[in-house]
């Protein structure tokens, strides 16, 4: 694609995104199926224009938008959070893991499509999407939410979880020559996250007196390559682009020049996230759902209970009542990225051909539903008295349509 046609494309998708957004905005729909919607409008596959041919085209402004949405979560999730989390957080995301991996295997079975296959499902099925769970806590404004520090330790865990799951699954794809390349990977992909972590724990007072030195305009500089270089060196590793961004986050996110660079990225946040949801959009023909409706709704179905009973069971754990619980299990609802990233590789190894369709509709409708039901997950509990919490639940008020918050913002 030349330089003219690529500006006009990406002008373009920006456009329409923030015209279907606004749109729905009225009616009180989120943004993040708005946006995918407009993927799906102006993509290859359906009438009418096409902004983008070959959604590849925009695959590194994509990829940025995926960056720069873990790289806030990390600047608001503290190490702190998962040292005092401790064994009740594990539990919390290796339950929630259990659930929904084995839920999805057991119906990758049931589907009958083969073993390989029922891997990739159970994957699809169990790991719920970083990006739109990020972004669904910044857009209700819940990021100070007490039960949202439990969220993001979830997310944590399964983003590690799937770093191990696409380093085991590259073999049973085809990808891998044997065990000795599966073992190198793995430990490459250990040793960058020990490394980081460590950062994230013991070198925030280092990161903050070097951040110091710079003025907001290099300090952009700095710290968007430092996100970019630290994705690229995670992807290269085997981890993923997403919590190279996300680990690096957590390096910035306890230096005290961390309010700074949260302040700093959100435009970049705000405006590549919206290329991303694009992008994803515009890897669905509507056309090829119709074959896989019924597996699409059993998984849909499926997922909503399980999530369900997970939420309870974090909520259980933390000592947390009904409204947390539903505002766990509604908000890591989604999938999205890692799922689209599975059906790619089944895909390309020749896997059956119902697994494509099955991804994009199972994602698509999950992206429709995952937004609506966290936005109204007060509404659902309005009605029950409080007292039947075990202890009384702490809400933030949902913001007034049309309004603007951002995190930590108490005002509402």
């Amino acid at each position: 694609m030349h330089v003219g046609d690529a500006l006009v494309a990406l002008g373009g998708a920006f456009l329409a995104a923030a015209v279907l957004a606004r749109l729905g905005a009225r009616i009180g729909l989120p943004t993040i199926p708005l946006f995918m919607l407009a993927g799906v409008v102006f993509g290859p596959h359906t009438p009418g224009i096409a902004l983008v041919e070959n959604p590849d085209d925009l695959a590194l402004v994509a990829a940025l938008g995926l960056v720069f949405l873990l790289f806030y979560l990390g600047l608001e999730f503290h190490t702190d959070d998962l040292v005092a989390g401790g064994r009740r957080m594990l539990a919390a995301g290796l339950g929630y893991l259990v659930l929904n991996i084995g839920g999805g295997l057991a119906l990758g079975f049931a589907f009958g499509w083969g073993t390989r296959e029922a891997l990739v499902i159970a994957g699809v099925v169990g790991i719920s999407s970083s990006a739109i769970v990020t972004k669904l806590l910044v857009e209700t404004g819940r990021l100070r939410n007490p039960e949202s520090r439990l969220i993001l330790g979830v997310i944590v865990i399964e983003d590690i979880f799937l770093a191990l799951y696409l380093a085991i699954l590259q073999p049973v794809l085809g990808n891998a020559s044997g065990p000795v390349e599966v073992a190198t990977d793995l430990a490459k992909a250990f040793t960058f996250l020990i490394v980081l972590a460590a950062l994230a724990r013991w070198g925030a007072r280092a990161a903050g007196r070097l951040l110091r030195v710079f003025n907001d305009e290099l300090l952009v500089v700095f710290f968007v390559g430092l996100a970019v270089l630290s994705a690229g060196v995670a992807e290269e590793l085997g981890v993923s682009d997403a919590i190279g961004a996300f680990m690096i986050g957590l390096v910035l996110g306890g230096s005290t020049a961390a309010e700074r660079v949260r302040s700093l990225v959100r435009p970049l946040r705000d405006g590549f996230a919206a290329i991303f949801f694009f992008t994803f959009g515009l890897t669905i023909d509507p056309g090829d759902i119709g074959p896989v409706l019924v597996p699409i709704t059993v998984a849909v179905v499926l997922t909503v209970v399980l999530n369900i009973a997970a939420g309870l069971l974090a909520a259980r754990l933390h000592g947390y009542g009904r409204q947390e619980a539903a505002n766990i299990g509604l908000t890591v609802l989604t999938r999205g990225e890692f799922s689209l990233i599975l059906g790619s590789l089944a895909v390309a190894a020749g896997l059956d051909s119902r697994i494509a369709p099955f991804v994009a509709g199972y994602v698509l409708v999950l992206a429709v539903i995952g937004p609506l039901a966290v936005l109204n997950s007060e509404k659902l509990l309005r009605k029950r008295p409080a007292s039947s919490d075990k202890m009384p639940a702490m809400i933030v008020a949902s913001a007034p349509e049309g309004s603007h918050t951002e995190p930590g913002d108490t005002s509402r």
